[in-house]
């Protein structure tokens, strides 16, 4: 009877694991609020104008050495689409959200990278100091 119980208690914990999904949330700094990572994308809020998100994002790329290969912007949002040197297409999405804010949403490759999306949103962040 004891081996069921535990048995039972594991299958509850990978379930609970396994059932959770590509969800990984976490408080970011700043007055923005939060950053997430969900199903492959990275997203963020900054407290920042559209035009002014846009700007430092495609600096960020540039910085990064990420060749831009397209580029459309209105006034409710933009996309900048971009190219690593192994070819991996890294997308920034912006839209505005009000006048002062502007919704981030980075994807990098097919399926996403948490790992090199952060990397970008870090260098987003550090131009709009």
């Amino acid at each position: 009877m004891r081996k069921q119980q535990l048995i039972l208690a594991g299958l509850y914990v990978a379930a609970a694991v396994l059932l959770t999904g590509c969800i990984i949330a976490a408080v970011g700094a700043g007055a923005a609020g939060t950053v997430a990572y969900v199903k492959g994308d990275l997203e963020a809020t900054e407290s920042k104008k559209l035009d002014v998100v846009y700007d430092a994002t495609k600096k960020a790329l540039t910085d990064l050495e990420l060749s831009i290969s397209q580029d459309t912007k209105d006034q409710m949002g933009a996309t900048v689409i971009a190219r690593d040197s192994q070819d991996r297409k890294a997308t920034v999405k912006l839209t505005a959200v009000t006048d002062e804010s502007t919704a981030i949403s980075i994807r990098f490759g097919t399926f996403g990278n948490e790992a090199k999306s952060t990397m970008v949103y870090n260098k987003i962040k550090e131009n709009l100091k």
